[in-house]
């Protein structure tokens, strides 16, 4: 599916993925830059390696934030950062913020992640707009003529 969508449109991908990716980079500097949570699992190396492959940045990693705000599950037996936002390293500079609302759950067990993201409207090129040059009747007489604007008074015969 990435694949399938060309570099020129803007590509973001959210989910829940059950996969750790861990708090540190270590080996993945390139898409994880080193603010996640925990240890890094083998679904967490898989995401990375999907990341590296397709030239996406995981945002949850771009960010220091406290704990609270990095923990996307939590249930009785713990606590973990297993849903991701991923963009294209080329838009990173798009993503302004991303973290975990913490008062705000979608189910009991997942903690709501967002992404702040700053999109300049673009500014339309302006159509070059091509008129038909205009003939300059009284040049063209002058010319041709020798003659601007007839003889005062109206036509006299010479």
């Amino acid at each position: 599916m990435a694949r399938s969508i060309p570099h020129s449109e803007k590509l973001f991908i959210g989910g829940d993925f059950n996969g750790h990716i861990g708090a540190s980079g270590r080996g993945y500097d390139d898409v994880h830059v080193g603010f996640g949570f925990g240890d890094r699992n083998e679904r967490g190396n898989s995401l990375l390696d999907f990341a590296r492959a397709f030239d996406l940045v995981i945002a949850n990693s771009s960010f220091p934030k406290r704990e609270e705000h990095l923990v996307t599950f939590r249930n009785s037996m713990g606590k973990t950062q297993i849903d991701y936002l991923l963009c294209r390293k080329c838009d990173k500079g798009l993503c302004t913020d991303c973290k975990v609302i913490p008062s705000e759950h979608l189910t009991t067990l997942h903690r709501l992640l967002v992404m702040d993201l700053e999109i300049k409207k673009s500014s339309r090129k302006k159509r070059a707009v091509y008129r038909k040059t205009k003939i300059k009747w009284a040049e063209a007489a002058r010319e041709v003529l020798g003659v601007t604007k007839g003889s005062p008074g109206g036509h006299r015969g010479d």
